[in-house]
Formats: structure tokens, sequence, C-alpha cells
């Protein structure tokens, strides 16, 4: 039987299987199907973009995304929003979540591995239609890569997820044993690894598609995680022959490839990295207008697309807003983590306004300041408003859970730049379409909510560094991202000095959470938000005890499969622990 892939003609393809062939099995010249389809580098284009799109899809309700949830169940940070924003508080989802929470994640997720599916199978049927045989890798490696991604992110979520890895697969199946999950996961990054193209970065693929280097980067995470949260000391994989492993030692070769061979650096500058260097916001904003960094140069920042990005989600600057994903084009995260209503303009400049989710707890910086007060990442990374906005409301539009600390990495950013013949002026070339002419909003095009188009950066090759040293066990990777920041070397290496530029370099960009989990120190490092200074609608109080243990203790660090899937798989599906109906309303964290 053929399976009939329709492919839309629009620029953000949409994939989706229809039935058999015809009763007289006659040659269909009209329908794309796996017996013609993808027969040149445009079809697989074309369907692969059809992959990615998944990936902005399920952004369009950011609160269910992994990301967010990685971020604002760490100990880095508290949920925030609004007094009824319960979704975002209680940390996020650990302690309780709706039903319905994250229907949306589950189904994009599954959306994309799909279409990665089809795509795998008309790649592998249609190879003979390609004469450019390195095109076709690339384009089959990508597709693996995307799989690999989508299935890493659901496993450690939810833990145990169904398996699917084919388009004529029964798809109302359990739960798979995270271990075969794991072992799917390292196939397709292996093939994903064989496969793409060896040229650096920047000189075979676009921006934004996954590279030979990407998939090196993502198996060390994903062996890493694997290893350190269950004990292994391999990465089993699927085989010819049924299930081998992957050795500690092939991940450092691959590591050591991506660092030696892949073209990817650091940018010159850690605060290069972050949008508020912008050239139409670095001059007027107090904390840069007169910083230069090791060379002497004026901050710049190094935009979307840079030397460091791996891999990131790209966005546009608007997308609509609607209910099926839309939205997602854009980056959600940049609104829900800006500053509350009553702050975000004139007074806050230059961080915009947003939806005050995500505040940063004080333990990060109390503890950054104790160990490396000279340390240049900190304030690149922390808006401190008792330090930077002296007019900031504590309290604003019933702020909750703020310690007067946000994040600067991903936050609206404002420009002080005039308005030229009625229309936006050049800050359409920067990264936000919010413009201030002399801080008047009046007809200048703002769109707070829809004109983000900071990329998501999910691999930075920082973080490929610290990787590289934590699997061999020395000082090299975390001294030179070290080294970028300005500080003295490590003499040696250690676990704990590891974890600690990990906490530092890495802070809110969605790695924390995993990190903590898998050194096993989650536990130890959730229970220090207890008794944080914060400030509930502008009341200094102190954070109760959330029971953090005992809620970790409960769940393992994972969430509520949808309940909705659950009901759908007649009982298939079984509910993670914790999360049963009394679980689920967990009464510790009522306000």
């Amino acid at each position: 039987m053929k399976k009939y892939i329709y492919i839309a003609a629009i620029a953000l393809a949409a994939v989706t299987l229809t039935g058999c062939e015809d009763l007289l099995d006659s040659e269909n010249f009209i329908e794309s199907n796996t017996g013609n389809f993808p027969a040149s580098p445009a079809d697989a284009e074309k369907q692969l973009t059809a992959v990615y799109a998944t990936l902005n899809q399920a952004m369009a309700t950011p609160t269910a995304n992994y990301f967010y949830v990685s971020e604002v169940a760490c100990d880095d940070r508290f949920g925030g929003g609004g007094e009824n924003d319960f979704e975002s508080m209680a940390d996020g989802h650990l302690m309780k979540a709706t039903d319905v929470q994250f229907d949306s994640f589950w189904k994009f997720r599954y959306n994309g591995i799909f279409r990665a599916n089809c795509a795998i199978e008309g790649l592998i049927a249609q190879e003979s239609a390609f004469t450019d045989k390195e095109a076709h890798g690339q384009y089959l490696g990508e597709a693996y890569y995307l799989r690999a991604y989508f299935y890493n992110e659901l496993v450690e979520m939810f833990g145990a997820v169904p398996l699917i890895t084919s388009t004529a697969q029964e798809t109302n199946i359990p739960r798979t044993p995270v271990d075969e999950v794991y072992a799917q996961i390292a196939a397709d990054l292996k093939n994903a690894i064989e496969l793409m193209s060896g040229k650096k970065y920047n000189q075979y693929v676009e921006i934004g598609h996954a590279t030979k280097w990407a998939a090196e980067a993502l198996m060390a995470r994903v062996y890493l995680f694997y290893t350190g949260f269950y004990g292994k000391d391999s990465l089993p994989l699927v085989t010819a022959d049924g299930v081998g492993s992957i050795s500690k030692s092939e991940v450092v070769a691959w590591i050591d490839d991506c660092v030696a061979n892949s073209g990817h650096s650091l940018v010159n500058d850690y605060r290069n990295l972050w949008p508020y260097t912008n050239e139409f916001t670095v001059g007027d904003y107090e904390y840069t207008k007169n910083a230069t960094d090791a060379a002497g140069n004026a901050l710049r920042w190094a935009e979307n697309g840079n030397e460091e990005t791996v891999f990131a989600v790209k966005f546009c600057n608007y997308a609509g807003w609607d209910s099926d994903g839309q939205m997602g084009f854009t980056n959600q995260f940049i609104l829900y983590f800006g500053l509350r209503a009553d702050n975000g303009g004139e007074s806050t400049f230059p961080f915009g306004q947003g939806w005050g989710q995500g505040p940063v707890a004080a333990t990060i910086w109390d503890e950054w300041q104790a160990s490396e007060p000279d340390d240049v990442r900190m304030r690149a990374s922390i808006l401190n408003v008792n330090e930077e906005l002296p007019n900031y409301v504590f309290g604003a539009d019933k702020q909750m859970e703020e310690c007067g600390l946000w994040s600067k990495k991903m936050a609206p950013i404002l420009a002080k730049k005039p308005i030229e013949s009625g229309k936006v002026s050049a800050w359409n070339k920067s990264l936000f379409w919010v413009a201030y002419d002399a801080f008047d909003k009046a007809n200048n095009g703002d769109e707070m909510q829809g004109a983000h188009f900071q990329d998501l950066i999910t691999i930075r090759y920082a973080d490929v560094l610290l990787m590289q040293s934590e699997l061999k066990e020395d000082a090299a990777g975390i001294n030179q991202v070290r080294a970028r920041a300005g500080l003295a070397p490590i003499p040696g290496y250690s676990l704990e000095l590891l974890q600690r530029e990990r906490r530092h370099e890495l802070c809110f960009e969605g790695r924390r959470w995993a990190d903590i989990r898998r050194w096993g120190i989650a536990e130890e490092m959730l229970d220090k938000k207890n008794g944080v200074t914060i400030w509930n609608k502008g009341v200094q109080t102190v954070m109760r005890d959330g029971k953090y243990k005992e809620r970790y203790k409960a769940t393992n660090g994972f969430f509520p499969i949808p309940k909705a899937q659950v009901d759908l798989s007649a009982g298939l599906l079984e509910q993670n622990p914790g999360w049963d109906e009394a679980s689920a309303n967990f009464s510790g964290w009522n306000f």
C-alpha cells in the first residue's frame, strides 16, 4: 500500500497521512505519496519545513512547553505572574496541574514525530531519485535528529511515553519503557551524525536547520541525563540485531569532533549574546552604554544565528493569534517573562512589558555573589531592580512571588529610536517591533504580544564545552568558558565546580531542571526556596514551606500525562506517580 501525503502549497507546509491507494491500484499522478515523494531537494525541504513547524506550534501555549516547565520548576526561578495565574505559580507545575495543562505540548510533539516518520520513510524510499547523495543524507539526518529531539523532551518531561516510529504503526499503545525510548533516541542521533554533512555549521545548511554538530551535542546531553538520572554507565541503542549500547568513549569522540570541526565558537563577549546590546538600545542603557569587550570594542548584539548557536527554534516578528499554534511563530517566552503592567515602559527602560512570569529566586543571586562576585555574567544575566531600576513598582498588577530579580536573557527590549516618516524606523532590523518615539507609543507599530523573534537557543556552544569537560572530567572546556567571562581558570576538574559553572553560564536557558535531576540534587536545591523573601501583590513576605522535597519525591520530577490522552487511550496510558486526583490538587500550595 502507498500512503498519500498531501503537501499544502504554503511556506509552512503541512503534511498529513491519508488512506490506501484506490481500488484499481492505478498510478496516481495528482497526489504525492511515499511512492513518488519526496523526489527532489525542493520536495524534501517542504517536508522538513512541516516537521520544523511543529517546534513553533508547540510554543503557542508556553506554559505547557517543556522549556517553560524546566525554567519555573527549577530552583533558580519562581512561577510568578498575577494572583490568578496558577498555571505559572506553584513553581510552574510540579506542585499542581490542570487536566488540560499539557494537552497542546503532547499534541504538537506527536504531530512532529508523525511528520518526521513520514519524512524518514519517504526519503528512504525515494533515495534513488536524489543524485546529490550528500543532500539526501542531510535531509534524512535532519528528520532523524528532529524525531530524537521530540522524544528526548517527552521522555525527560513525562518519563515513559508511547514510542511510535512508523506511520503504519498502531498509535493507541501503552507507554514504552524508558530504556526502549532512549535506545531509539540514540539510534536516531547516531543515524543523524553519520548521515549529515561534515562541513562547518555555516557552510552547507541554512541557519536554523539541524546539523551533524547539533546531533553530536544532543547525543552528549541525552547520554548525560540518562546515565545520571537512571544510574547507568552506557546509553542503550537500537541496532539491526536488537539492542546494543553507546559507551562514554563514543560520546566523548563525538563531542570532541563537534568542538574541533563544527566551526562553532564562543561569541567574544558574554553580554553580546543578549538583545539588550542591540544597536538601538546599547547606547541608551546605563549598564551597557560605556561597557566594552576585552579588546576595547563597544558591546554589540551578535544577533540570531551567531557562531555560538548550535541549535535554535526560529521565529518571526508577528504571526497572528489563534488557538492552533500560529502564535508560536513568535517567541512567546519573551512575553511571558517580561515585567508586569505598571512596569515595562520608560521607568524600566530598556526592559519592556510582559506577563511577569518566571521571577528569579534570590538564592542564585546571593550564592553567586558569595562565590564569584566579580563574574560579569551575574549582572549580564540578572536584572536587579534595586540596583538598576529605581522607579520599579513592586506588586505591579498584583505581581506574585517576586524577589526584585528578573532574567535579562529573554525579555522584551525597548529602544529609544525615533519614528521616521510615520513608520517604525530601523528598529525592525533589531529584535522586537516595540519602538519608542521619546517614550510615546502612539502610532509606532507597537505589538507587545506578537513581535518577538529572538531565537530560542536550545543548544549553545558554551554548553558543548561544559559537557565536554564533564564527560572527560577535565577543566579545559570549563576554562574556555571562564576565560570569555574574564575569570581565572580553575586549577583542576571537580564535579562541584562543573555544577557551579553550568549554573552560572547557562542560567535561565532551560537546562537547570534537567541538571539538578540528573545530578541527584533536586530535592536539596528545591528545598532552598523555602523561606526566601518575596513580594506578593507588593507585600513583603517569605516563601512558605512548599513541601518541595516531598513533592519531588512523589513525582520524581515528572509531569502528568494529559488526562485527555489517558481517556482517549481507554486505559492503556497509565498516569505518572504523584498525579492521581488527590495529588494533582496538592493542598499545600493554595493561596
